[in-house]
C-alpha cells in the first residue's frame, strides 16, 4: 500500500510513476474525494464538540433545576446532523481506501521501461545450455515412459493441471527440497520454519493478494475464513503483521517449504503440457525482513542465494530484471532466474526475487523501532529458492541420455542414497 501522505502531497508524481506500469491514477477523483473527506471530517468534529457542549449544558441546567427541554431538542438536531456526517465520512473514507488498495507499488528507478516480458532485460548468464548428439526429450516424455509421471491419474482424481509422481521422481522431488533447505539454512543463514497451508483473508490482504487478485486464489468452503496459500511468502511475511520489533533484531531471514496452490486464472491455453504450470506445486521460499536502507542489498543477496542452488546442480540459467509492465503488483523491483530446458529449447522462469520495500509493511502495519526510538515501516523481500517442480523438470531434461535415463547431479546424490542414474 502506498503512503497516503505522499498521495496527498504530490499526487501528480504518483500518477507519473504509475504510468510506467501503464496504470492510470485518476488524480482529480482522488483529490475531490479527499476534499470531501476533509470537509466531512471538519463538520463531524465540530458537531461532536457542539454535542459535548450541549450535553454539559444539560447537566448543569438539571443541577440548577432548570427546564432542559429546549436544549434536549437542540441536541437531538445536532445528533441527527452528526449521524449523517459520520455516515458520509465513513463512506468517503472507504472509497479512498478502495482506491489505495488498487494502486500498485512504485517502481524503483533502476527498473527498465517496457510493456511485457518481451522487454525484460538480461543482466547475466551462468553455464552453457546443454547440447546433445540426440534429440532431447521434454520432461513429459521422459517421465511418462516409465510411469513415474502420471497426468492421467491426476486428472481422474483432481482435474487438469495436476500430476502424480511415482518412484524415483517422487524421491528426487523430496531430495531437491532437502537439498535446497540445507543450503539455505546451513550456508545462507536462514531459519527454517513450518507454516500453515491455510491462511485467513487478513493474511492475503497483508501481502497484497486481496482484494485485487481474489480470482487467482483457492478459497475453502465452510464457516471459517480460510484460503489455500499461493506461496509461503504469505504466512511467513505475515509473521510481522501488527508487530513492532527492535532494529537490533533485523534482518530476519526465514525459509520454508510448502505446497503452493494457484487457480491460474487467465492462463487458459498456456503451458497445458506437463508440469510447468500447475494448480498445486512445491516451492522453497526465502523471506527477509530488513531495514529500509538495507533492502536493495538484501535483494542482491536473495538473488545470489537462489542462483547458488542452480550452480550446485550444474544447470545453465540466466537472470533478467523485469521491466515496468511485467513487474508484479507489490514489487518495486524483481529479478527472474530462468533455467535452460533443452526439451523446450528455451529458458523458463524458475525463481522470482522481489523487493517490496514498505508496500506490504504498510498493509500489515509492520514496524521496527530505530536507534533513536522512532517507529519505521520495515521492508519485505521474498524469493523462490527454488520452485521445486520446475527444478525437477530442469534436472530431468538437462541430465538425460540417449536411452532416456536421467542422471542424478553430483550434489544431489547424497540426498538420493547414492543413486547416480534413474
Amino acid at each position: 500500500m502506498l503512503d497516503i501522505k505522499m498521495l496527498r502531497e504530490d499526487p501528480q508524481y504518483v500518477a507519473e510513476q504509475l504510468k510506467r506500469r501503464k496504470f492510470e491514477f485518476d488524480v482529480d477523483q482522488f483529490q475531490q474525494l479527499d476534499q470531501t473527506r476533509k470537509e466531512a471530517q471538519t463538520r463531524t468534529e465540530a458537531l461532536q464538540a457542539e454535542r459535548n457542549a450541549k450535553s454539559k449544558e444539560i447537566g448543569q441546567a438539571k443541577a440548577q433545576g432548570k427546564d432542559v427541554q429546549a436544549v434536549i431538542q437542540q441536541m437531538s438536531v445536532v445528533n441527527d446532523k452528526l449521524k449523517k456526517n459520520e455516515v458520509l465520512l465513513a463512506d468517503v473514507q472507504q472509497q479512498l481506501q478502495d482506491i489505495l488498495y488498487q494502486l500498485p507499488n512504485l517502481l524503483d528507478a533502476s527498473v527498465p521501461n517496457g510493456l511485457d516480458e518481451a522487454n525484460n532485460v538480461e543482466v547475466s548468464r551462468w553455464g552453457e545450455p546443454s547440447e546433445f548428439d540426440f534429440e532431447a526429450q521434454d520432461h513429459v516424455a521422459l517421465g511418462e515412459k516409465r510411469g513415474w509421471m502420471d497426468f492421467k491419474t491426476a486428472a481422474k482424481i483432481s482435474g487438469s493441471r495436476f500430476v502424480v509422481l511415482r518412484g524415483p521422481l517422487a524421491r528426487m522431488q523430496r531430495a531437491l527440497i532437502d537439498f535446497m533447505l540445507d543450503i539455505h539454512t546451513k550456508e545462507h543463514g536462514y531459519t527454517e520454519v513450518y507454516v500453515p497451508n491455510l491462511v485467513n483473508s487478513d493474511s492475503l490482504f497483508g501481502t497484497g493478494q486481496l482484494p485485487k487478485f481474489a480470482e487467482d486464489q483457492f478459497r475453502v468452503m465452510g464457516e471459517q475464513d480460510l484460503w489455500l496459500i499461493p506461496t509461503a511468502e504469505v504466512p511467513v511475511t505475515n509473521f510481522m503483521r501488527g508487530e513492532v520489533v527492535s532494529g537490533k533484531e533485523l534482518p530476519l531471514k526465514f525459509v520454508a517449504h510448502t505446497p503452493c496452490f494457484r487457480s491460474e486464472a487467465g492462463s487458459y491455453g498456456k503451458d497445458t503440457r506437463g508440469m510447468i504450470r500447475q494448480h498445486q506445486f512445491e516451492k522453497v521460499e526465502m523471506v527477509q525482513i530488513v531495514k529500509p536502507e538495507e533492502s536493495f542489498d538484501a535483494l542482491e543477496v536473495i538473488r545470489s542465494n537462489a542462483e547458488t542452488i542452480l550452480q550446485r546442480l550444474g544447470i545453465a540459467y540466466r537472470v533478467v530484471v523485469l521491466c515496468a509492465g511485467d513487474t508484479g503488483f507489490c514489487s518495486a523491483k524483481t529479478y527472474d532466474l530462468e533455467v535452460w530446458l533443452p526439451g523446450q529449447k528455451k529458458y523458463r522462469e524458475i525463481s522470482s526475487c522481489s523487493n517490496l520495500v514498505d508496500f506490504q509493511a504498510r498493509r500489515m502495519d509492520a514496524k521496527y523501532r530505530d536507534a533513536d526510538g522512532h517507529l519505521q515501516y520495515v521492508h519485505t523481500l521474498n524469493g523462490s529458492g527454488l520452485a521445486v517442480g520446475r527444478t525437477l523438470i530442469a534436472v530431468m531434461e538437462n541430465y538425460q541420455d540417449a536411452e532416456g535415463h536421467i542422471h542424478v547431479p553430483e550434489a544431489l546424490q547424497p540426498y538420493m542414497g547414492g543413486v547416480k542414474v534413474l
